[in-house]
């Protein structure tokens, strides 16, 4: 497990846990948690967010997709389809996620949509999106950071 030292990832720690998440990808078909082993390991590698590798990414997200009936694993690969084709495209796939009973008000629709109409250039829509995710989560701390997020949002309008 990769843990912070010092402000600062352990690359050691890192690169043992993508050695092994690579052993396990190669011994067999994966499964849902070596698939997400992966997508947390090609996270690990970016040395920034812009560096992050969104294509491979969102074809991990593909693969583990067709092999979970979870559609908050749908629910990410709209974000990585979002780094990789545009906001518009993550904006169509949420939509098809958000038809899922199983996510029914959940706050993480919201909080994606607010994200991804924030990288469309629609800030009154994201803040507004925002504001419910902050309504409908249960945690403090992430209620905190989505009201945070809805007022800079509501800035740039």
């Amino acid at each position: 497990m990769a843990t912070r030292t010092g402000g600062r990832w352990d690359r050691a720690a890192i690169a043992e846990g993508i050695a092994l998440v690579t052993e396990a990808l190669s011994q067999h078909r994966p499964g849902p948690y070596q698939l997400q082993a992966a997508i947390n390991a090609v996270h690990a590698e970016a040395a920034t967010y812009e560096a992050t590798d969104w294509p491979q990414i969102l074809a991990l997200y593909g693969v583990l997709d067709r092999l979970a009936d979870d559609p908050v694993v749908t629910l990410n690969r709209a974000v990585a389809l979002a780094q990789v084709e545009g906001p518009a495209a993550g904006l169509a796939l949420l939509e098809t996620a958000a038809e899922d009973a199983r996510l029914a008000g959940h706050h993480r629709v919201h909080a994606v949509r607010a994200h991804l109409l924030l990288a469309s250039g629609r800030p009154a829509e994201a803040a507004d999106e925002y504001r419910v995710a902050a309504q409908r989560t249960l945690s403090i701390p992430e209620r905190q950071y989505l009201r945070r997020r809805a007022a800079l949002a509501g800035q740039e309008c």
